[in-house]
């Protein structure tokens, strides 16, 4: 099939290209940056630049494409204070195109929702992002995930680096909050195998999780046991998630608009409605050590882990 993968540049975007590529596919991309996209080693057999922004490059990116991937998140930057606003003015413009183009099927990456309980800033955009995409193509598929654990994830290596900086883990009352860590080849063959789903299983949403469920208290000293060290840590009844996140960010070397939206997400349980996905799809879920070894390894080639 003709399929476009949007946010070329990023980690999701540039290691589905090769992978779709294999399954036989001709594979067109869609980035700001030709540069950004040479940096992230992805190859495309044809690369339009434009801004989803302001609409610039939609028109031809989508023209005669069957599947588009839609992996664009606004959390940085410009728009950073406002990235819900943002994200939603994106997907809708986004959605617009691709129905005026004919595009079958939108395929969405989110993120998990709590079962009970507000939705955050970051889950709540998660969420009217995916709406507005399901509802621009008859055979839309979103896929919503918690954490993934892959080198370039910018999510596990924030915890990388927070594990391998601090000698002493200060943990907010969200600790004993449960999730479902996903490995980022499992996430990468879900997405892969929604370009050729039945019909009968598109059209709505699927969760992706990984098999072991944890707290994120349990997620930490498991990363940190796969490092070979001891981070002893505090538990706190509160959480004061502006003050925290600046202060997080600052020690990981992260991007205070990332990081703040990410933590308020932290403040429920992120767990999969059901265990269905992984049938429907076709996909055999890695488990989370040999998740993390993984990720650990390539993170190694990629830059120094002190703590290692």
């Amino acid at each position: 099939m003709r399929i476009l993968v949007t946010g070329a540049s990023g980690y999701v975007g540039a290691a589905l290209a090769p992978r779709l590529a294999r399954d036989g596919h001709a594979v067109r991309g869609f980035a700001r940056s030709a540069e950004r996209v040479r940096a992230a080693g992805a190859v495309f057999d044809d690369l339009v630049l434009g801004d989803a922004s302001t609409g610039a490059g939609l028109d031809r990116a989508l023209d005669g494409i069957d599947v588009a991937y839609y992996l664009i998140h606004s959390m940085e930057g410009p728009a950073a204070g406002a990235f819900a606003d943002e994200e939603r003015r994106q997907a809708e413009r986004f959605a617009v195109t691709a129905a005026k183009a004919g595009v079958q099927r939108i395929a969405y990456l989110g993120g998990l929702l709590p079962q009970d309980g507000a939705l955050s800033r970051h889950l709540a955009s998660r969420l009217a992002v995916e709406e507005a995409l399901l509802a621009a193509a008859p055979e839309s598929v979103a896929l919503r995930a918690s954490i993934v654990i892959g080198a370039r994830s910018r999510s596990f290596r924030f915890l990388v680096r927070l594990l391998e900086r601090l000698p002493v883990l200060a943990l907010p009352a969200w600790r004993v909050n449960r999730t479902q860590p996903i490995d980022g080849r499992d996430v990468l063959e879900f997405l892969a195998a929604a370009a050729t789903l039945p019909a009968s299983s598109s059209g709505r949403s699927w969760d992706i999780a990984g098999p072991d469920a944890m707290s994120y208290a349990e997620m930490l000293q498991r990363i940190a046991d796969a490092m070979m060290i001891s981070r002893p840590s505090l538990g706190l009844n509160f959480t004061l998630t502006p003050i925290a996140s600046v202060m997080a960010a600052a020690v990981a070397g992260e991007d205070v608009g990332l990081i703040e939206p990410l933590m308020e997400s932290l403040e429920h349980d992120l767990l999969p409605r059901d265990d269905g996905a992984a049938d429907a799809f076709g996909v055999r879920l890695h488990r989370f050590e040999p998740a993390v070894e993984r990720a650990l390894f390539e993170l190694e080639q990629l830059e120094e882990v002190a703590a290692r």
